[in-house]
C-alpha cells in the first residue's frame, strides 16, 4: 500500500504562508514598473548637469550586498547662492563658523585641509570664490565615524571619486568637527569647475549618488555591517529623546487611531516588533503616547515634533556644557514664545550660540535673563556676521509680519489680472517696469510655487490666491525666524561696569528688575564716581555725561588704530564723503561701528548688519544731518 505524497516547496522551516500573495505582489510590482505610466510625466531636469551619468549607473548597478549590510552615511548638500548685490560675507561667516573653537577632540578650533600635499589658506579660497554666483555646502556624517579616526583620509577618497564622477577638478576645503556624538566632516566647494565656469552638479547626484559613493567608501573601509551591529545601532534608539529611525517607521504605519504592534514572522520579524514596543513605552514615559489595549498606542498631535524639539534641546545642553556653563538644571531651559510666558519681551544675556541648520547657518541662541532663568531663542537665518557673540545683552520680541515690496508689487498685479501673473500682465500694470524687476517678480514666485503657495500653468501663468499676503508673510517668517532679536550692548555686562566709554548700562531704559542687573548697574555708577565723571549724588548718567563719554571712547579707539596701522583717522562731518574698503567691525560699549579705509586714511562709521555681506569690498560713505549713507563701490553702487 502505498501512501500519497505531496511536497511543499520552500525554504527549510518555511511552512509557506502567503507564498502566493508574495509572488502575486512581485509580479505587480514588476508590471507596474514595465507597465506605461498614467499621465503625461513632466520634464524635472533632475539628470542635467555633472554626475547624471554617475548617479544613473549606481542606481541601476546590481548591488555587491543587501542595503542593511552597507555602512550607514549621511549625506547633507546645500547650494548657498551668493546674496544680491554680490559680496563674500555669507561665505566669510560660513568658513569662519566651521573653523570655530571646540570642534577638535581637544577643544581647539577646526583645522581646514584639502587634497594631500596642500595646505589650504582661508584668506586665498575667498579671494578664488570672490564673483563665484554659488557655493556647494557638504557635511559628511558616518554612523561609524568615530572607528575610522581621522577622517581626512575618507573625505580626502570622497572628493577623489567625486571629482571622477563629474568629469572635473574641484576646488574644496573640508574641516572635521569632533565636538559631537557623531564625528562629521564640513566640505565647501566652489561653484566653479577647472576651467572657470559655472559648476552645475546634477540634482539625482547631489541626492543620491553623493550618499551612495560615501557608503562604499566607509564600507570597503571597516567591512559590512554585522547582525550583532545592526541589533545594537537599533536598540540605542530606543531610549534616546530625539526624532529616531524607529520613529519614522512608527510615524509610516500610524493611523488616526494610533499604532498597533504586530507580532513579525521569523525572529528578526519577533525583534522589530519587541523594538518598536519599547520604542513606545518609552514616548508612553515621555507623555507622547497613551496606551489603548493590547500592543495598541494612541499617540499625542504633534508627537514627531515634540520630539525633533526634544532632540535640539539636548544638543543645546551638550553645547552649553562643552563650554564649561551648565550650570542649572536641565529644567531650567525652557523655549520662549512671546506671550506665551506672560512676557512680551526676554531681555538679557546670551550663553550661546548653537547650530540649527549647519549647512545654511540657521542658528539658535540661549539666553539668561537678569532672573536666572534660561531660554533657547530660534533666530532664523541671519545675514553674515550679525549673530550676537556670548556676553552680548540682547532684547528679543515678536517679529512683526512684513509684506515684501515684491510681494505687494505681484498681489497689485493679481489683483488687476483676475487673480494672475504674466510678464504680459506686468507691463499692461506697469509699464516702465525693467527687466530685472521683471525677472525678480518671476524668481520670487518660483520660489514661493516650491513651497506651493502659487501654481505656475503651462502657459506660463501664475495662479495667486487671495490669501497670498499672508501665505508670503508666514513663509519669510519661517526661513528667517518668528522671533526680532535687537542686540543692545555687544559687551558683556562685566565689562561694561568698568567701561572708560558710553555703555548700555549708561542709557535711559536699561533699568529693568532684576537682582543681577541692579548690581551691575550699582558697580558701573560706582567706577564712574571713581573717575570723577558722576559727582557721588546723582542715580544716573544725564546726557552731557553720555556724548561725553561717547566721544571720548571713539577718539582712544581712533587713536589706538592710528597708531596700529600708521594711517590717519578721519572724522566726517554732515556734507562730507570718504571712499575705501570695509575692513573690519569694532565692538564698542556704545555699539558696533565699521572701520572703513584705504592706504593712508580710515574713518568709523555706524555698523548696519547689511554691510556684512560686503565687508572687504570698496564703498563710499556720505555724512548727512540724518546719519551716514553708503553705496557699494567706488564710482557707482546701489546707496543704502
Amino acid at each position: 500500500m502505498t501512501e500519497d505524497f505531496k511536497p511543499r516547496l520552500g525554504r527549510l522551516g518555511d511552512r509557506g504562508r502567503g507564498g502566493s500573495s508574495r509572488y502575486s505582489k512581485q509580479v505587480r510590482r514588476a508590471a507596474a514598473r514595465l507597465g506605461p505610466k498614467a499621465g503625461k510625466a513632466r520634464f524635472s531636469g533632475a539628470g542635467l548637469g555633472r554626475g547624471g551619468a554617475s548617479a544613473r549607473a549606481l542606481e541601476m548597478r546590481r548591488p555587491r550586498m543587501p542595503a542593511f549590510r552597507m555602512r550607514r552615511v549621511i549625506v547633507k548638500t546645500h547650494v548657498s547662492r551668493a546674496p544680491r548685490g554680490g559680496g563674500g560675507g555669507a561665505l566669510k561667516a560660513h568658513l569662519g563658523y566651521i573653523q570655530r573653537d571646540g570642534v577638535e577632540r581637544d577643544g581647539s578650533g577646526g583645522e581646514l585641509y584639502t587634497r594631500e600635499g596642500l595646505e589650504p589658506k582661508a584668506e586665498e579660497f575667498l579671494e578664488r570664490c570672490e564673483g563665484d554666483r554659488h557655493q556647494f555646502r557638504i557635511i559628511v556624517s558616518a554612523e561609524d565615524g568615530a572607528r575610522l579616526g581621522d577622517l581626512k583620509e575618507t573625505t580626502r577618497a570622497l572628493m577623489a571619486q567625486m571629482e571622477s564622477d563629474l568629469g572635473t577638478r574641484l576646488d574644496w576645503l573640508a574641516v572635521d568637527h569632533h565636538n559631537t556624538g557623531h564625528p562629521h566632516t564640513h566640505i565647501v566647494i566652489r561653484g566653479k569647475d577647472e576651467d572657470g565656469r559655472d559648476l552645475v552638479i546634477a540634482p539625482d547626484y547631489i541626492r543620491q549618488g553623493l550618499a551612495s559613493r560615501a557608503q562604499d567608501i566607509v564600507t570597503e573601509c571597516l567591512g559590512p555591517r554585522r547582525d550583532l551591529e545592526i541589533a545594537q545601532a537599533h536598540q540605542r534608539e530606543v531610549s534616546q529623546d530625539r526624532f529616531t529611525g524607529l520613529d519614522r517607521g512608527i510615524l509610516a504605519e500610524a493611523s488616526e487611531t494610533g499604532i498597533r504592534i504586530t507580532e513579525g514572522r521569523g525572529a528578526r520579524g519577533r525583534f522589530d516588533a519587541a523594538l518598536r514596543r519599547a520604542r513606545l513605552r518609552h514616548l508612553e514615559g515621555l507623555g507622547l503616547a497613551v496606551p489603548a489595549g493590547k500592543d495598541h498606542w494612541t499617540l499625542k498631535p504633534g508627537w514627531d515634533a515634540s520630539l525633533k524639539a526634544l532632540g535640539q534641546r539636548g544638543d543645546i545642553l551638550k553645547a552649553l556644557a562643552a563650554k564649561n556653563r551648565d550650570r542649572a538644571p536641565d529644567s531650567n531651559l525652557r523655549q520662549f514664545e512671546p506671550g506665551g510666558q506672560e512676557q512680551e519681551v526676554l531681555l538679557g544675556s546670551v550663553l550661546a550660540s548653537v547650530p540649527e541648520d549647519e549647512l545654511r547657518d540657521r542658528r539658535s541662541l540661549v539666553v539668561e535673563d537678569f532672573h536666572g532663568t534660561r531660554w533657547i531663542v530660534d533666530m532664523g537665518l541671519r545675514e553674515p556676521g550679525t549673530v550676537p557673540p556670548d556676553g552680548a545683552v540682547v532684547a528679543v520680541s515678536a517679529r512683526t509680519p512684513k509684506l515684501r515690496e515684491m510681494d505687494a508689487s505681484i498681489l497689485k498685479i493679481a489683483e488687476a489680472s483676475g487673480g494672475s501673473y504674466s510678464d504680459a500682465f506686468h507691463v499692461a500694470v506697469d509699464p516702465v517696469a525693467t527687466a530685472a524687476w521683471q525677472h525678480g517678480h518671476v524668481r520670487r514666485l518660483e520660489a514661493l510655487r516650491r513651497s506651493g503657495i502659487v501654481e505656475r500653468g503651462s502657459d506660463g501663468v501664475w495662479q495667486v490666491p487671495q490669501d497670498f499676503a499672508r501665505r508670503a508673510a508666514d513663509y519669510d517668517a519661517a526661513r528667517t525666524g518668528r522671533l526680532e532679536v535687537q542686540v543692545r550692548s555687544w559687551i558683556p555686562l562685566t565689562e561694561q561696569t568698568r567701561r572708560a566709554g558710553l555703555t548700555w548700562l549708561d542709557m535711559e531704559g536699561a533699568e529693568v528688575p532684576g537682582d543681577r542687573l541692579a548690581k551691575v548697574r550699582q558697580a558701573r555708577l560706582a567706577f564712574l564716581q571713581e573717575k570723577g565723571w558722576l559727582e557721588r549724588g546723582p542715580r544716573e548718567v544725564g546726557e552731557a555725561l553720555r556724548d561725553r563719554l561717547r566721544v571720548m571712547e571713539l577718539r582712544r579707539t581712533s587713536g589706538m588704530l592710528a597708531s596700529s596701522t600708521g594711517r590717519a583717522a578721519v572724522e566726517l562731518v554732515p556734507g562730507d564723503r570718504f571712499e575705501g574698503r570695509f575692513e573690519k567691525a569694532l565692538d564698542l560699549g556704545q555699539g558696533r561701528i565699521a572701520v572703513v579705509g584705504n592706504a593712508k586714511e580710515f574713518a568709523l562709521v555706524p555698523w548696519r548688519p547689511e554691510m556684512e555681506r560686503h565687508r572687504g569690498r570698496d564703498m563710499a560713505f556720505r555724512r548727512t544731518a540724518a546719519g551716514v549713507s553708503w553705496t557699494i563701490g567706488i564710482e557707482r553702487g546701489l546707496e543704502r
